[in-house]
């Protein structure tokens, strides 16, 4: 069948009323004991947030200056009056998350055109010790990209350019500020695919999907952005522009300091251009929706997945009943392909190759096999592209079904394949009726998507959750961040998955690139190993 493109949409303003009910002066995550406002003559307010199993307090830096007119003037004579932003309305939009779980109180947002008025804006805010926040479609997870007192927020959407793409090559190179699904749709009319494909690609931008190393739905055919990106030019605290914007695949000359900046979420630099390397589009794909009754069958298609299919293997997805139940009752026209039986775990497999016969008998002879074996116990295979969307839909559909559902605790983690599901039915244990737990994720590569739908955010049920969700994962050695990213939810829970060596070591480059701590301060790294005069 020809190349489908699935959209999916993260529906802010549909969902919006809906969040805004969740949101009480009861509910642990989202608790704010001070207001914090603007030009406090040098007060030191705290604010408190329940992140864990005991309310977290997060005081503000007091080495950060607070905004004055002198400021707002400067700014305005860099970027102009229509991008120093200081209206209620967009200010409001701009300080929470798309979740509405975190919420900052910045009056002041930025909207720079190009690098130089980002290194303009750093300068200036590195010597008036202006804490700052980057910011492209604010998607993320866990409140990374919003502010978490008065930041000034830098938004880099404007720098929306495709600055070139080789067609010999297939390496793109773009402005951070690029819509993902605005690349995709560029280059499929280029004959070429982006290795990276979100649920949130119709907000989400290159430069945040870099600073937080993404993963997505195919990072079992095209792996990580570390192994993507060939290069990316970043402005650092103090100005200084970063040119490290290669197109080579080989170039070992040197430390290779771009990956410093993939994942560091903001903390130690502003990307502002991307260069990636992109593979070209193949005719052939194919998509199975299929039925197992049990993990272990899920395990061990997804061995015989990787032996059979091999190299057109380009998706490997899971999600169990409960997620199924979800999106058929709370998302309008999405059914179940497979017949009415409930069963305990649903797959979705999608190869891509560059022979449709050749491929789709491959994948047919895969699934008879299966089959015969007892792996899986229903199973179809998409006839058109409709079929293949509708697929799809179900999978990237778990994420809104669960927000339509009601309140939810979310978690990212990195588990041994044969581990990951014993920590949704260890929940459940855990839990009993006082929630529904939620599994599914991206079984390719090990990545787990715990969900914890409540009927309102309980201090009870938080308490149940963690910190034991991040002791198992630790046990397990996994991670407790996959593919989110750490913000301000999981920064002092960094020891979970690293040594307090290779955070000491984090420590001191975020010191060496940020000495006043202004990029994206409080996320990342705990508080606790982070001192600034």
């Amino acid at each position: 069948m020809d190349k489908y493109k699935v959209t999916h949409r993260l529906l802010r303003q549909s969902i919006k009323s809906l969040v805004n009910r969740q949101l009480t002066s009861n509910n642990p995550i989202y608790r704010f004991i001070s207001a914090f406002p603007l030009g406090n003559g040098g007060r030191n307010p705290q604010m408190y947030r329940s992140f864990g199993s005991l309310a977290t307090k997060v005081e503000r830096n007091p080495s950060f200056s607070s905004l004055n007119s002198d400021d707002l003037s400067y700014f305005k004579g860099v970027l102009g009056e229509k991008n120093v932003v200081q209206d209620e309305d967009r200010l409001e939009t701009a300080n929470i998350d798309w979740m509405h779980k975190y919420k900052g109180f910045s009056k002041l947002l930025l909207l720079p055109r190009n690098t130089e008025e980002v290194s303009k804006i750093l300068e200036y805010c590195n010597s008036r010790r202006l804490a700052v926040v980057p910011q492209g479609g604010n998607t993320g997870l866990v409140g990374g990209s919003v502010p978490v007192f008065d930041e000034v927020i830098i938004n880099v959407g404007s720098m929306n350019k495709i600055i070139a793409f080789d067609k010999v090559s297939g390496i793109l190179v773009c402005e951070a500020g690029c819509i993902l699904e605005n690349l995709i749709s560029y280059l499929d009319n280029q004959g070429f695919v982006m290795p990276l494909d979100l649920g949130a690609k119709g907000s989400c931008q290159i430069g945040g999907n870099v600073s937080t190393n993404a993963g997505g739905l195919r990072f079992v055919r095209y792996g990580s952005l570390h192994g993507n990106v060939l290069g990316l030019e970043a402005v650092l605290a103090n100005g200084d522009v970063l040119d490290m914007l290669g197109t080579l695949r080989k170039d070992n000359t040197g430390y290779d300091l771009k990956h410093l900046f993939i994942g560091s979420e903001g903390s130690l630099g502003i990307v502002t251009k991307v260069s990636i390397l992109t593979p070209p589009k193949l005719s052939s794909v194919n998509i199975a929706f299929l039925a197992c009754e049990d993990y272990l069958s899920c395990q061990k298609l997804l061995s015989e997945a990787k032996r059979k299919l091999g190299e057109i293997l380009s998706a490997f997805e899971f999600l169990d009943s409960h997620a199924m139940d979800l999106v058929l009752n709370h998302l309008e026209g999405v059914r179940n392909p497979l017949s009415s039986a409930v069963h305990k775990f649903y797959l979705l497999i999608e190869t891509t190759g560059s022979d449709e016969s050749y491929d789709k008998e491959k994948l047919e002879a895969f699934l008879l096999h299966s089959m015969e074996s007892g792996l899986i116990s229903d199973g179809v295979l998409a006839q058109d592209i409709n079929q293949a969307s509708s697929f799809w839909r179900i999978r990237e559909g778990v994420p809104e079904a669960l927000m339509r559902a009601g309140p939810v605790y979310k978690y990212d983690l990195s588990l041994p394949v044969e581990k990951m599901y014993s920590l949704v039915e260890e929940m459940r244990a855990r839990l009993g009726q006082s929630a529904n737990v939620v599994g599914y994720g991206h079984l390719g590569d090990g990545n787990l998507h715990l969900n914890v739908s409540a009927p309102r955010y309980d201090d009870t049920i938080l308490a149940q959750i963690e910190p034991y969700v991040y002791e198992w994962t630790s046990k397990h050695r996994g991670s407790i961040s996959a593919e989110h990213g750490l913000g301000l939810m999981k920064a002092n829970e960094i020891f979970y998955s690293k040594s307090h060596g290779t955070v000491q070591l984090m420590a001191s480059i975020k010191k060496l690139l940020d000495p006043n701590g202004i990029l994206n301060p409080y996320k990342v790294l705990p508080r606790s190993i982070l001192s600034y005069s």
